[in-house]
C-alpha cells in the first residue's frame, strides 16, 4: 500500500456522488484517514495546488461499497462441482467440496471484492473442531484482511443445536435406513467439539485484540438461531452487548426456514426472536426472505437490520424478499453478495442492478427502488446495519476515505447526452472492470485494478495448485448423492398447499 496519507492528496471525478448528491467536475481532499473538503475541482485544486491528484474528469468517484453479508469462499460451488439447489440441499453438498487454507481463500475473495469496489465487507465465517483449530482459522482470515487493507466485519459461528435438519436432526436420522443412518453417524460431523464456552471466549478474546484496529471489527455469527439453539442465541446477544459488538446471523432465508417458525415457534421466527429479546441495533439478519408485514414491524422496532442478497435468494431458490415493504417499513437494509453472486463474479454493480431491477413492480402506482435507494443500501444502509453510519457510506468532510474511482470511457461510449442523469448511468453501466482506484481509510488498496498488498494471480495458482492436489472425498460425495433426495422428502413433508406460491413447489425439473 501507499504511505502518502499523512498529506492531503485530490480525488477527482467527471461526477463526483457524495451518497447525498452528484457533483459535475468535482473533487475530494483526502488527509490521513479522513475526508476533509468535498467541492468543485477548480475550487479545491486552489486550495490545495500542491495537492496530488487521483482520478481526472473522465473518472467518476463514489463511496466504497459495503457488502453487508458475505462468505469468503475462495474457488467457488460451481467451480468445485456443486450446482445450485434449495438452500438445504445445497447445504448439504457443500460438505463434499475440497477445502481450501482459510488465509489464502479470503486473499483470493477480497481481491475479487476490491475489484468491485466493496471497501468494506461483513465476512461470516464458520469454525469448527479443536479450539486452537478455530483460533488459528479466524487468524489467518483476519491477517488477510490485515495485510490487503480491506476493511472487515469477520462474524465467526458455530453449530450448536442442529447439523442436518433445521431443528430435527434427531427424528430425521431416525428415518433413515439402519446402514445409512450409521455412514451418516460416521462421515458427517453431528456434533461441534469446540465448546460452547470456548466459542466465547474465543470471539471475546478478538473482539478485545482488534478493538483498538483502524479497518477491523470482530462480530458474533451464529449461523442460524436453529443451528445454535435459543438458549445459547441469547448468551452470544448479551456477550455481543458486554463487549460492544454486533451479531450477525442467518433467518428466514429459505421457504422451509419460514415454515419453521409456525412449526417450531408457533409464531413467525422473527417474532420469536423478539421475544427471546435479542433483536437490537447490534443485531443483523442475512436474507429475511420471508419476513412478514409483521416480521418488518418488529424489526423496525427494535432496529435489527436487514442484509438482502437477492442474488443468492434466486440462485438458492430461496424466493424474492419483500425489499419495498423493508425500506418503506423503516428497517435499516444493507445489500450483500453472500459469496453467490448470480454471474459468480463477485460485482456489486451487478448486485445493485439486479436489486434495482427484481423489485419493479408492475402495477403502476406500486412501489419500484429508485437508483438512489439502491445505491443508499449498497453504501450508508451497509454502514447503519454495522453501527458505522456516521462514518462509512458516504463522501463527506469528516468520514473516512474510503473512496473508489472509476473510469468512465466505457461507461459513456459512444456518447451520453448532456441531460442524462449521472447517476442512472453509474448505476446501469458500471462493471467491476471499470474500478480502477480504490481507497480504504485513505490508503491506496487497489491501483490499476490490482491489489497492492498481495499477489493476486500469484494467490489464485496456489489455491489452484492446493485444490489440484487435494483428492476428493468420494466416499462423502456418495453418502452425500444417497442422502440429498431423503432429506428432499424430509423437507416436502413440511409443506401444506396453501402455502405453495409458487405452484408445485416438489417438482424436481
Amino acid at each position: 500500500m501507499t504511505k502518502d496519507a499523512d498529506k492531503v492528496r485530490l480525488v477527482r471525478g467527471r461526477w463526483l456522488f457524495t451518497g447525498e448528491t452528484v457533483l459535475a467536475d468535482g473533487a475530494v481532499a483526502v488527509e490521513a484517514d479522513k475526508i476533509v473538503a468535498i467541492g468543485p475541482w477548480e475550487s479545491l485544486r486552489q486550495t490545495y495546488p500542491e495537492a496530488p491528484t487521483l482520478g481526472s474528469d473522465n473518472h467518476l468517484v463514489l463511496p466504497g461499497l459495503i457488502d453487508a453479508h458475505h462468505h469468503s469462499n475462495g474457488v467457488g460451488h460451481g467451480l468445485q462441482g456443486v450446482d445450485d439447489d434449495f438452500l438445504e440441499l445445497w447445504l448439504l453438498a457443500n460438505g463434499g467440496m475440497r477445502s481450501q487454507p482459510a488465509y489464502l481463500k479470503t486473499l483470493f475473495s477480497i481481491a475479487r471484492l476490491l475489484r468491485s469496489g466493496v471497501t468494506t465487507v461483513v465476512d461470516v465465517a464458520s469454525v469448527s473442531g479443536p479450539a486452537a483449530d478455530c483460533a488459528e482459522d479466524l487468524d489467518q482470515r483476519l491477517r488477510a484482511y490485515d495485510r490487503a487493507g480491506m476493511r472487515v466485519a469477520l462474524a465467526a459461528g458455530a453449530s450448536y443445536d442442529s447439523f442436518l435438519v433445521h431443528h430435527e436432526d434427531e427424528a430425521f436420522l431416525a428415518s433413515l435406513p439402519q446402514a445409512l443412518r450409521q455412514r451418516v453417524q460416521q462421515l458427517m460431523p453431528l456434533e461441534q467439539r469446540l465448546s460452547r464456552a470456548e466459542y466465547l471466549e474465543l470471539i471475546a478474546s478478538l473482539v478485545e485484540r482488534y478493538r483498538e484496529h483502524p479497518t477491523t471489527d470482530v462480530w458474533f455469527g451464529p449461523p442460524g438461531p436453529q443451528w445454535v439453539g435459543d438458549e445459547f442465541l441469547v448468551e452470544i446477544a448479551d456477550a455481543a452487548r458486554r463487549l460492544s459488538t454486533q451479531v450477525q446471523t442467518h433467518a428466514v432465508e429459505s421457504f422451509h426456514e419460514k415454515l419453521l417458525g409456525p412449526r417450531h415457534h408457533g409464531k413467525s421466527v422473527i417474532a420469536h426472536l423478539q421475544d427471546l429479546g435479542v433483536l437490537s441495533p447490534r443485531f443483523s439478519i442475512a436474507h429475511g426472505t420471508w419476513v412478514t408485514q409483521q416480521d418488518i414491524e418488529i424489526l423496525a422496532s427494535t432496529g435489527a437490520a436487514i442484509s438482502h442478497n437477492p442474488s443468492s435468494n434466486l440462485r438458492l431458490r430461496a424466493g424474492i424478499a419483500p425489499l419495498n415493504a423493508m425500506v418503506a417499513g423503516g428497517v435499516t437494509v444493507g445489500l450483500g453478495m453472500d459469496g453467490t453472486t448470480l454471474n459468480d463474479d463477485e460485482d456489486m454493480f451487478t448486485e445493485m442492478r439486479l436489486a434495482a431491477r427484481l423489485h419493479r413492480t408492475p402495477q403502476f402506482g406500486s412501489p419500484a427502488p429508485s437508483f438512489a435507494q439502491i445505491l443508499q443500501t449498497a453504501t450508508a444502509g451497509g454502514a447503519l446495519l454495522m453501527g458505522q453510519g456516521q462514518r462509512l457510506g458516504k463522501l463527506l468532510p469528516g468520514y473516512q476515505a474510503d473512496v473508489v474511482v472509476a473510469r468512465c470511457d466505457r461507461i459513456t461510449w459512444p456518447w451520453v447526452a448532456p441531460e442524462a442523469n449521472p447517476l442512472h448511468v453509474m448505476m446501469m453501466r458500471t462493471r467491476a472492470a471499470d474500478v480502477e482506484t480504490v481507497l480504504v481509510a485513505g490508503q491506496t488498496v487497489l491501483d490499476q485494478g490490482q491489489p497492492q498488498g498481495f499477489d493476486a494471480a500469484a494467490v489464485g495458482e496456489e489455491l489452484a495448485d492446493h485444490l489440484e492436489a487435494t483428492a476428493p472425498n468420494q466416499e462423502m460425495r456418495a453418502l452425500i448423492a444417497e442422502l440429498s433426495p431423503r432429506l428432499y422428502d424430509w423437507y416436502a413433508a413440511w409443506e401444506e398447499p396453501e402455502l405453495r406460491p409458487y405452484g408445485a413447489f416438489n417438482s424436481r425439473v
